[in-house]
């Protein structure tokens, strides 16, 4: 019985002399210098390696995806979410933290990459330092600071003029830095200039943000709107944050246009009382602004007035509300209570930032 070959006839390979196929290395190496564009094809080359070469040097490289490892396990943080005010729920994100203090390797352990599946003995080198804060993160080759927000042209929506929608675009921008930016923010000082932005007509707004800067509690936490460490515990590396994001317009009801903003932050770290360890704290912030048309609406022209707005921390203390993000370190004290909820990837944007109003505390994969 002879069998037969399901290779059309054409792409068969050819044949060298007494019958003898193009060896199996010499064809490996034709494909793969094929495929990066270099190298020289072997001695009438086959139809059918043409073919797959051909389709190689056609086809994109898809990237290699990130895979965790297993889940650190979690001492004292976790992912929190905590309702802010009008539509607003706060979501906090907390790992890394007093397990750490035990078993420091685990810091590590978060920039292993495939070698958690693949076997291959964590290398220290991928975490960061003072001289490469970012090493081992997928920031590290995102833009910096206010230039890496980038608002759209502005056009006219749902009757609020292109004017009156590029101003707002303008004072969202300037409103994130204030609040996320900013270094004084970032030192735990009073946000003033990002307060200033907000629009004292919106009910209970202004209040409930100086409850909060004044007596921080789980109800009003400054966290929900502003990123601050404490000065005292800890501060950031240098006048680098990495930032990647994107803002939106779109209609809103008749007068009223949406400004989405929906940023990442990542912010290098250091202990406040010195030392060469390194720690990041990622922070993702979905904030809409609502643009209305003065003449319709009563609000303050040139003012923000936030319609809704979601937060996720990755690495701090979960369960503590003073006012400051608490970033772990593989030494030194930690805080904050034992994480209870589900493992998170704090760099994964495609999940939406939506609040249902459940607290939850739980696991980050990595910051």
């Amino acid at each position: 019985m002879s069998a037969v070959s399901s290779v059309p006839p054409a792409d068969r390979p050819d044949e060298g002399p007494e019958g003898s196929a193009i060896s199996d290395e010499e064809l490996e190496r034709f494909l793969r210098e094929a495929a990066e564009g270099t190298g020289t094809p072997p001695k009438e080359p086959s139809a059918r390696a043409r073919m797959v070469a051909r389709r190689l040097r056609e086809e994109e490289p898809a990237p290699t995806a990130w895979r965790p490892g297993p889940p650190v396990p979690v001492g004292t943080g976790g992912r929190t979410r905590r309702r802010g005010l009008l539509t607003a729920v706060g979501v906090l994100i907390a790992a890394l933290v007093a397990v750490i203090a035990v078993r420091p390797s685990l810091l590590l352990d978060r920039f292993r990459g495939d070698a958690a599946e693949t076997g291959a003995s964590p290398a220290p080198a991928q975490g960061p330092t003072r001289a490469d804060p970012f090493r081992g993160s997928p920031a590290a080759g995102w833009a910096e600071g206010a230039d890496a927000i980038v608002p759209p042209a502005a056009r006219a929506v749902s009757g609020v003029t292109e004017t009156e929608v590029a101003r707002a675009l303008r004072r969202t921008k300037e409103f994130l830095v204030a609040a996320n930016l900013d270094p004084g923010v970032l030192r735990g000082d009073r946000p003033e200039k990002a307060i200033a932005l907000l629009d004292p007509k919106s009910p209970g707004l202004l209040a409930k943000v100086e409850r909060s800067l004044r007596a921080p509690d789980r109800t009003d936490d400054p966290l929900l709107l502003f990123t601050r460490f404490d000065p005292a515990r800890a501060r950031v590396l240098g006048d680098v944050v990495k930032v990647r994001g994107e803002m939106t317009v779109r209609a809103g009801e008749p007068g009223v246009a949406e400004v989405r903003a929906d940023y990442t932050f990542v912010y290098p770290l250091v202990r406040a009382e010195g030392g060469d360890e390194v720690a990041r704290t990622v922070v993702r912030r979905s904030l809409t602004v609502a643009v209305s048309d003065p003449d319709r609406w009563d609000v303050t022209e040139g003012k923000l007035l936030p319609k809704a707005y979601f937060s996720d921390f990755g690495n701090t203390a979960c369960e503590v509300y003073d006012g400051y993000l608490h970033p772990s370190f593989a030494e030194g004290p930690a805080t904050g209570e034992p994480a209870t909820g589900p493992t998170v990837d704090p760099y994964d944007r495609s999940r939406p930032l939506t609040g249902d109003g459940r607290e939850e505390c739980g696991e980050v994969t990595r910051t």
